[in-house]
C-alpha cells in the first residue's frame, strides 16, 4: 500500500468475482473513510486479450457486503444494457 493511500484512508478490500453472460464481474468496492464506494470490473476475453471496463459510481454504503452486492448488480445492468444496444460482440 502506498504512503498516500495510508495517509488518506484508502484501504484495499477483498474483491468478489462471478461469471455472468460470458463476462467476469469483480465487485471491488473502494473504501473511503468508513464507507464503501460502488465499484466493479467487467472483463471479457476477446481474441486472446482481456478487455476490461471499470464501473465506478458515486453511491456509497456502510457495509462491504452491501457495496459488493450492489456493485455486482450494477455491473450486470451495464452488461445487459450493452447487449440491448448491440454493443456486445
Amino acid at each position: 500500500m502506498s504512503l498516500l493511500n495510508r495517509l488518506f484512508g484508502a484501504k484495499p478490500v477483498e474483491a468478489v468475482s462471478e461469471a455472468y453472460n460470458g463476462f467476469r464481474i469483480t465487485a471491488d468496492p473502494m473504501k473511503e473513510g468508513s464507507k464503501y464506494r460502488l465499484a466493479a470490473r467487467i472483463e471479457r476475453d476477446v481474441d486472446g486479450e482481456t478487455v476490461v471496463q471499470q464501473v465506478i459510481r458515486a453511491d456509497t454504503f456502510d457495509s462491504l457486503q452491501e457495496a459488493q452486492a450492489v456493485s455486482t448488480a450494477k455491473a450486470k445492468q451495464v452488461i445487459d444494457e450493452q447487449a440491448k444496444f448491440g454493443l456486445q460482440q
